[in-house]
């Protein structure tokens, strides 16, 4: 890079970063008096419980208004964007009442931040800018010395002598230093301002811990509260079926039952096809129906219990079932559900795939914040963790934030566990 290069990218650089200390300079007297009076009141009447409410309100918002005034600044001069901080709902909480904003907004830690890194950034732009400016001034002057003793000798300087050049010179180099030393002091107060700005106007580490601890309760409890909802749904879906259109498919049975029996001598034998067929199909939907009711809700789950809705399951599985169920606490009903449509799917599966001769189906419940299952076969193993069936297993079971491994080699057997964690 040549001479001529380099003065001109220092001098740019310079103007650019006294341009930013004088802008800096004004935003920050400007703050600090805007701020000042709404911070005075505000601290002279925090004994009170409602006159300082709308002080701190002010008070937030002209703290805002200058924090966007500051990254805009920071961005037009160095390119430097800071990251903006997050609702005051997502570091303090939610809104409580009235007294919230007094309580949590003024007093949070973003909002005292950005108040002290417009005070600061008043001291360090003012210091920085006033010192500089001394010392480009006094610098002018010395460098322009031989200028105003030798070649406009107008009015003789006080103390140099225009026969003394050593002094002359002497002064001139002592310009250049403050030169020198005003574009280093220049460049020093504008970084030390970008630096506390980057350390002030943007979230901290904390802040932004608390900010994702606050979103994974928030997720949580969101979650928690779409499987309530849809286990409230299903029962709901359930108790609909079952009251109305299970009854009117019995009654219709029935009554094709009535009718099949009474028809006299004589009839044709397509009429009592008919009938026959008719008979048969809708017990065939009713059948159908309670096992969709079934697999939506079961009724004994909710009537008997865990214990009595599995022993149902067991005793309709093809495949011999032993059941090993230790439930000294009942679970919660969503975990409930979901214990029970695993075994129910878990010997779906055994049934279809697994060429067993008996299945194993432990439930525990000693620790009162776990369900334990634990679903053995003695079949042919090998199976698949990522088919249709297990998918949706592992789904069901990540929605409460239960654990589901298998363990299944060639050969058998196979071992599906699973652990749903409980509310205390």
């Amino acid at each position: 890079m040549t001479v001529g290069r380099a003065a001109a990218r220092w001098s740019r650089t310079t103007f650019t970063e006294s341009a930013y200390l004088s802008t800096g300079a004004a935003i920050g007297v400007a703050a600090t008096a805007a701020l000042t009076g709404p911070l005075s009141v505000l601290l002279s009447l925090s004994v009170t419980a409602v006159l300082p409410v709308p002080f701190a309100n002010a008070t937030v918002r002209l703290t805002r208004r200058l924090t966007d005034l500051q990254r805009t600044r920071h961005r037009i001069f160095f390119g430097v964007r800071l990251a903006p901080f997050p609702p005051d709902s997502a570091v303090t909480g939610p809104r409580d009442g009235w007294r919230r904003p007094l309580g949590t907004r003024l007093i949070s830690r973003p909002v005292w931040r950005q108040i002290g890194c417009h005070l600061l950034s008043c001291l360090i732009c003012v210091a920085g800018f006033l010192l500089a400016l001394l010392l480009w001034v006094t610098g002018f002057v010395l460098v322009t010395l031989p200028l105003t003793v030798w070649v406009l000798p107008v009015r003789p300087v006080p103390g140099l002598h225009p026969q003394a050049p050593a002094a002359v010179l002497s002064g001139s180099a002592a310009g250049l230093a403050c030169l020198l030393a005003a574009s280093w002091v220049t460049r020093g107060a504008a970084a030390l301002d970008v630096r506390s700005a980057k350390a002030l106007l943007q979230p901290s580490g904390a802040d932004q811990l608390a900010v994702l601890g606050r979103r994974v309760e928030e997720l949580a409890a969101s979650r928690s509260a779409a499987v309530q909802a849809s286990d409230q749904e299903r029962r709901r879906i359930e108790r609909d079926l079952h009251d109305g259109a299970q009854q009117s498919l019995v009654s219709l049975a029935m009554n094709l039952g009535l009718i099949r029996m009474s028809l006299p001598e004589g009839t044709p034998d397509s009429l009592r096809e008919a009938v026959r067929t008719a008979h048969d199909d809708a017990k065939r939907a009713l059948t159908e129906l309670r096992d969709l009711v079934r697999g939506l809700h079961p009724a004994v789950l909710d009537e008997l219990g865990l214990d009595a809705a599995l022993s149902g399951i067991a005793a309709r599985s093809p495949v011999p079932v032993t059941l090993r169920i230790d439930l000294p606490h009942r679970p919660p009903k969503p975990v409930e559900a979901i214990a029970y449509f695993v075994v129910s799917e878990a010997l779906t599966n055994v049934a279809k795939h697994a060429e067993a001769r008996r299945v194993v189906v432990s439930v525990e419940h000693g620790d009162p914040h776990r369900l334990s299952i634990a679903v053995t076969d003695d079949g042919r193993g090998g199976a698949v963790t990522g088919g249709g069936g297990l998918s949706g297993l592992r789904h069901r079971v990540g929605t409460v934030d239960g654990t589901m491994r298998i363990d299944s080699p060639v050969g058998g057997p196979t071992v599906l566990s699973v652990e749903l964690p409980c509310a205390s």
